[in-house]
Order: C-alpha cells, then sequence, then structure tokens
C-alpha cells in the first residue's frame, strides 16, 4: 500500500495512491483520521482498514470517488522527528579516501546517525534556497525509513517491526555551510536544516517483500534490493543500491530507541548511497583527473529521484530574492 499525504484547497489529507489515482481515506472509512500523524498514533488497527480499503479499490469491490485537483505533500507533512543515518560504507570511504584520510574503523562498530530540522521537511516541488545554500548546494540520495508505533530499548531483532513504511528521501546540504560549522566538531546544523525531502509517498513494508534479500554478514534486519538512482536536468548522476547498506534500519532503530523514546510519524533516513551526492562524485572525480569540472546544483535545476518499489521523487530548485548571507557576517 502507498500512502499519501496532499493538500486540496489548503486542507491537508490523507490518501492512497491505487493505480495512478489517489482516493481519500477518510472519506472511505469515517475511522481513518484524514491526516498522517492521527494515523500513525492508531496503530495497527488504522493500518489494516486502510490495506483492506486498498485491496478493495485494486479488486474493484470498492469504487471511491478519486481526488482530481490536489497538491503531494512529504507523506509524513510534520513529523515527530527526523534523524539521518550513516550506514553505506562505500559513500564514507569514497568521501574519506577523497579527503586523504584512512577509513574510520568506528563505521564498523556502530551505526551513528544526527538529527535534522524535522520542520523543515518537504514533499516534491519547489526548493526555496538562500544565497548562501548555493555555495556547494548538494543533493544526497537516500531511503528513510518512517515509525509506526511508540517503543524504547528496542532490540534489533524486533526493530523491523516499528516500521510504517519506506519512502525516499533527499537530504539537502548546503557544503559551504556545512564544513565550516563542522571545524568546530558540531553540526551539521545549517548547512542541513532548509530542506529535506520526503516522498511521493509512504510504501508499507508488505509490498517491498519481493525485494527482500539478505543482510550483509554479521548484520540483523530486513534488506532489500532496490535500485536507486538520481538524474538532474535530466542527466543520471547518481546510481546505487539499498541492499549496499551495511547497517540495517532495524540496527539504526535499535541504536535511536537506547534509553530513549521513538515516535509514530518519527522519519529515520540511511545516509547517503555510495556515488549518491556531488561532494563524493566530485572529490573522487578529481582524484582520477585534476582537470575534472565539478558540479553543484544551481537555481533551475531539476533533481529527480528514483527508487525501484518507492517511486519517483521531483523537486526544483530555486533561489529566494534576497543578498542576506551569514558568510559575509563572519568576522575576521
Amino acid at each position: 500500500m502507498k500512502l499519501v499525504s496532499y493538500k486540496t484547497e489548503d486542507v491537508e489529507h490523507l490518501g492512497i495512491f491505487v493505480n495512478g489515482h489517489i482516493y481519500n481515506l477518510n472519506s472511505c472509512n469515517k475511522l481513518i483520521p484524514d491526516n498522517m500523524a492521527e494515523f500513525l498514533q492508531g496503530g495497527e488497527p488504522l493500518m489494516e482498514r486502510a490495506k483492506q480499503i486498498n485491496e478493495d479499490i485494486i479488486s474493484g469491490t470498492l469504487t471511491p470517488k478519486e481526488e482530481v485537483f490536489y497538491q503531494i505533500l512529504a507523506p509524513v507533512p510534520h513529523p515527530t522527528s527526523c534523524r539521518d543515518g550513516y550506514a553505506f560504507r562505500q559513500h564514507v570511504a569514497a568521501a574519506r579516501r577523497n579527503r586523504k584520510v584512512d577509513m574510520i574503523a568506528e563505521f564498523d562498530q556502530y551505526p551513528i546517525f544526527y538529527f535534522t530540522n524535522h520542520n523543515a521537511i518537504q514533499g516534491p516541488g519547489e526548493i526555496e534556497c538562500m544565497p548562501d545554500h548555493f555555495q556547494k548546494l548538494d543533493f544526497e540520495l537516500e531511503v528513510a525509513v518512517v515509525i509506526g508505533k511508540k517503543g524504547r530499548n528496542i532490540k534489533a531483532a524486533e526493530a523491523d517491526d516499528y516500521i510504517a513504511g519506506y519512502t525516499i528521501m533527499n537530504d539537502m546540504s548546503a557544503r559551504t555551510l556545512q564544513m565550516e560549522e563542522m571545524l568546530l566538531n558540531l553540526g551539521p546544523a545549517k548547512g542541513k536544516d532548509f530542506s529535506t525531502v520526503i516522498g511521493p509517498w509512504l510504501v508499507t513494508p508488505d509490498e517491498l517483500e519481493k525485494y527482500k534479500v539478505a543482510p550483509k554478514a554479521n548484520h540483523v534486519g530486513n534488506a532489500y534490493n532496490l535500485k536507486m538512482t538520481c538524474r538532474v536536468n535530466g542527466i543520471e548522476v547518481s546510481a546505487g543500491n539499498m541492499a549496499d547498506m551495511d547497517w540495517t534500519f532495524a540496527e539504526i532503530i535499535e541504536r535511536c530507541a537506547y534509553g530513549v523514546d521513538i515516535l509514530p510519524g518519527d522519519v529515520i533516513g540511511s545516509g547517503t548511497v555510495g556515488t549518491g551526492c556531488f561532494l563524493e562524485l566530485n572529490g573522487t572525480g578529481i582524484l582520477n583527473d585534476p582537470n575534472y569540472k565539478v558540479q553543484w546544483l544551481q537555481a533551475g535545476d531539476d533533481v529527480e529521484m528514483e527508487i525501484t518499489g518507492l517511486g519517483s521523487l521531483t523537486n526544483i530548485i530555486t533561489k529566494v530574492d534576497t543578498d542576506f548571507s551569514l558568510l559575509a557576517l563572519k568576522k575576521i
């Protein structure tokens, strides 16, 4: 089942995406709330009601009115929190090699994550960027999960049961801001807090069963063979696979939930897939060819991410009409 949040006449709704059409779940069953937050808080009973509606529409036993004029939002428009992991060894190793430093041994010891701005979550459409963001503006090709029930001190062996669904994530990054602040061993913060894109819908785990594969050796949790690509202005720049995650979402959730509650509506990203951002691609390119022409996102660029089973997520980069700059405020 593909759960979607959308807006009609400035009112947010919850629906399902079936055969190219969106259907409002509350219109099909008044016991289902008309927003994602309350739906996820309702847990398994509401999820089962929604799945039955989905099956009835597919079979033709239910023919509700489809939505026509709508704007697709992030599947979870107002997440309770947003964390991002660091699960792909290929990306970490390449980034460190490009900086001419050794691979860090701790990567293989425990999965890490950081908190980003859950109030800057958005879905398909325009991404508004300030002037400083265009100082090495970057995308990051990722998968994310959304938590479906409250838990604490969850072991990895049970953690997949807490996942309501999967979605595409684009962790937008302003690299100059990010690198400057991280010199002080804090962050990322301003380099990441302006936009994190998820969407276009939330795909329930049962839809991905046919793609399931074994996790990496000595790891625990579900893994999936899902091809991941990113195109900028129609040109493919990144390609990877979710199966290349070294740390599983189950293991990341185990760490997230240690001593704290995870909540319905929490978003957790995988971290960048190998080749999944310009920072890595530029570094590798320069390492192999000193004359390599680096690339960063520009105003007007069309960024499209596609992942097998999860759909396609498209955004247009736009520039805010201002000259306000944090970089210009630096004290010498």
